[in-house]
């Protein structure tokens, strides 16, 4: 087992580095298996995905996660199993195929909005024959539209950033406080970036907002500006219900505050911010990343085979979708075999969740043998999402190639090794949500518009998740004879 050497020098890596990259790199070069801090090790095997994330081998969230939480622990960053169940119970209802399928309308609504602008960007490029592309970032659009409907479904109303063109929304620091405005897709960045660092340097915690590293005290205070989105948007339908008055939005909102643990007891005030925070990141900053994601790999594929991607995809589309449509409804779209083999390659190859999330082997457990290796109580290990997803004797040697036809014949590696919302009890609650969001998103692109990709190679920022930096791409209105 080899020591990442960079790791001696941690700031370097929680800094400068990409963590996923470094952890990947050190993966090429010493193998399978990888120390890479004083009590972490990283497995870069498919097997290790039940060992190490599966249901009832004892193992809790790493203290990293500590690093995450604003006011209280919400479902992503609470490390106590049996705390972590209470909630997953109350909130899963939420997400049940039924709550789903009422989520579509608060979805349409805001990408109907979402389709205006992006029909006005459109039209802003003057047309000759209808052939001129109109030049844009496509990134902070993703952006907009994952966070006004996030916001429409967590909190009930959007934030109004489609209608805006820019990335702003209200905050209230404490119940009752004053209301700002912050730009909550800057705010979120900075709050990934600083608690993924403070995740791993947690001595520098309680002394993180007085160290004079802007990149810090602007993190911390990106923290509280979170926390205060969360508090402004919720207050209004917590004072309401609190009021008796009959709230009728079937949102993921309504069904937190109608919910109740084995006991009776609904959730509080605080938990429930926590929990809709929860819901808010989840829900703009990891949708946002990845479709963008999917939409450069398709471009991407598209311009490295022309004619293989985007003509099979809008036949495909265009066969589905009402002809007047437009937008794409659920029900048109959610069976598209191609459509869904382009969004599971591209999440493959982008790996918004890059990093490999810790697990402590618990004090009580005897610990847990792998390949060869013991790991004893109070180790830290960890499966990293973008390695495996990345890994030639799984994928193949075309493993950084856009290839969504690889899904048609996927062998049991290739099945084990997927795993972009996680696994196990801690997964991703809403990942049905998540696809469904996607493939509206995606579906009614590709059927109503053509593009053109202007970005060479799509770099990206990593905190919590990896974030595009800047997606140029050009943009037109199709033509339907």
């Amino acid at each position: 087992m080899a020591l990442l050497s960079l790791l001696l020098s941690p700031w370097a890596v929680a800094v400068a580095i990409p963590k996923y990259a470094a952890v990947d790199a050190a993966h090429r070069k010493h193998g399978k298996v990888v120390r890479i801090g004083f009590n972490h090790v990283s497995i870069a095997d498919e097997r290790a995905l039940n060992i190490v994330y599966g249901h009832g081998n004892g193992f809790l969230k790493d203290h990293y996660y500590e690093a995450f939480i604003a006011r209280t622990p919400g479902m992503f960053n609470v490390r106590d199993r049996a705390e972590h169940t209470r909630k997953r119970k109350i909130i899963s209802h939420a997400f049940s195929p039924r709550s789903v399928a009422e989520f579509e309308p608060f979805m349409a609504e805001n990408l109907q909005r979402w389709i205006t602008q992006l029909d006005r960007i459109a039209a802003s490029q003057p047309q000759h024959n209808g052939k001129e592309f109109a030049r844009y970032n496509a990134m902070p659009w993703f952006s907009y539209i994952a966070f006004d409907i996030i916001g429409d479904l967590a909190f009930g109303s959007p934030f109004g950033m489609v209608n805006k063109g820019k990335d702003e929304t209200e905050t209230q620091l404490v119940t009752g406080g004053p209301i700002t405005y912050t730009p909550a897709v800057d705010v979120l960045n900075r709050r990934g970036e600083v608690s993924s660092t403070l995740g791993l340097l947690p001595a520098l915690r309680p002394w993180a907002r007085y160290l004079p590293d802007p990149f810090f005290t602007k993190g911390v205070a990106a923290v509280e500006n979170l926390t205060g989105i969360a508090v402004a948007a919720v207050a209004s339908r917590l004072d309401a219900a609190e009021k008796g008055m009959v709230d009728s939005r079937n949102d993921i909102l309504s069904r937190l505050l109608q919910a109740k643990d084995t006991n009776g007891r609904p959730m509080e005030r605080d938990e429930l911010i926590a929990e809709a925070l929860t819901q808010l990141i989840a829900g703009s900053d990891t949708i946002s990343n990845t479709a963008c994601g999917i939409f450069y790999w398709i471009l991407h594929g598209e311009r490295s085979a022309p004619g293989t991607i985007i003509p099979r995809l809008q036949e495909e589309l265009d066969q589905a979708i009402d002809p007047e449509a437009r937008i794409a409804s659920y029900s048109e779209i959610k069976d598209l075999p191609f459509l869904r083999r382009c969004i599971d390659e591209a999440m493959r190859l982008h790996s918004t969740s890059a990093i490999g999330l810790p697990r402590l082997v618990a004090d009580h457990s005897p610990g847990v043998d792998f390949d060869g290796f013991h790991f004893p109580p109070g180790t830290v290990l960890s499966v990293p999402s973008y390695t495996i997803h990345h890994m030639k004797e799984i994928w193949g040697d075309d493993v950084e190639e856009f290839k969504p036809d690889r899904w048609l014949n996927l062998n049991t590696r290739q099945k084990t090794a997927f795993n972009p919302f996680s696994y196990g009890p801690r997964a991703c609650v809403g990942q049905n949500v998540a696809i469904m969001e996607l493939q509206l998103i995606i579906g009614t692109l590709f059927h109503r518009y053509e593009f053109a990709l202007y970005q060479p190679i799509m770099e990206s920022h990593e905190g919590f998740s990896k974030k595009p930096k800047e997606c140029q791409a050009g943009l037109r209105l199709r033509e339907f004879s």
